[in-house]
Parts: C-alpha cells; structure tokens; sequence
C-alpha cells in the first residue's frame, strides 16, 4: 500500500483544496492529512475561521481523505513520515523546495496550485465587500 502525506490549515476548505487532496490521493492508496490545529496556527500568526475540530469534520468528510492528524509543529514532519510509514509527501508549489530535507525519508512532490482560488484571496475578498 502506497501511502501520501500532506499537511496544510484547510480553512474555508475550497475546490482548490479538494483539487490538491484529490491529486495527493491519487499518487497512492491511503491519504494521511496533517491539519495545523489551532494553537500551531496562532503560533504562525495565522487566524481560522472555523476551529480544527470543525476543519477536521469537514476533511474526514471527503472520500480521498483517509486520516486526518494533528500538525502541532514544524518539527513533527520526520517523525510523522516514519510513524505513518509514508512513501509520498506532497505539498503545493508554494512550498517548493522548504521540505526536500523529506527526500531522506520518502519522495516529495510539489503540485502546482488551483491559480484562480486561495483561503487568503477568499478572506480579502469578504473584507473588501464589508467596506
């Protein structure tokens, strides 16, 4: 069995979202997602919209979604690659290149991003109607 890893913040989770964690799935037989839960996320000065348990429900609801972890740190990527026994660990092209210290441990693949959609657009885009 092939196993996929990707992590990300999956907030207003979005057709671009579901295109990455389709294409991730796609590359394996079982799809392990690392969501950054809500105190990693304060620590990156990131604020979510809905909290991670309800983030959380939302992935577990999707068919290409196999298990959903919690990301608690920057740190965790190795030993999660070796715990979860991972063979591909994939992440947009906006991350190109941060996680090839990965290579020792499993192939890593860098997927081009859904250009015309983004939880940081999204957000702006609601600020903007506000005004």
């Amino acid at each position: 069995m092939k196993k996929v890893l990707t992590y990300g913040t999956f907030d207003l989770l979005h057709y671009g979202h579901i295109n990455l964690l389709q294409r991730a799935k796609a590359m394996g037989d079982y799809l392990v997602v690392g969501l950054s839960t809500d105190e990693f996320n304060s620590l990156k000065g990131k604020k979510c919209y809905f909290t991670y348990e309800k983030r959380k429900k939302m992935l577990e609801a999707l068919r290409c979604v196999d298990l959903v972890i919690p990301e608690n740190s920057w740190e965790q990527k190795v030993e999660d690659v070796k715990e979860f026994r991972i063979d591909i660990f994939v992440m947009g092209d906006d991350w190109e290149g941060k996680f090839d210290f990965l290579k020792d441990y499993c192939d890593v693949v860098y997927l081009s991003r859904t250009p015309e959609i983004s939880t940081t657009q999204i957000k702006k885009d609601i600020a903007d109607k506000k005004d």
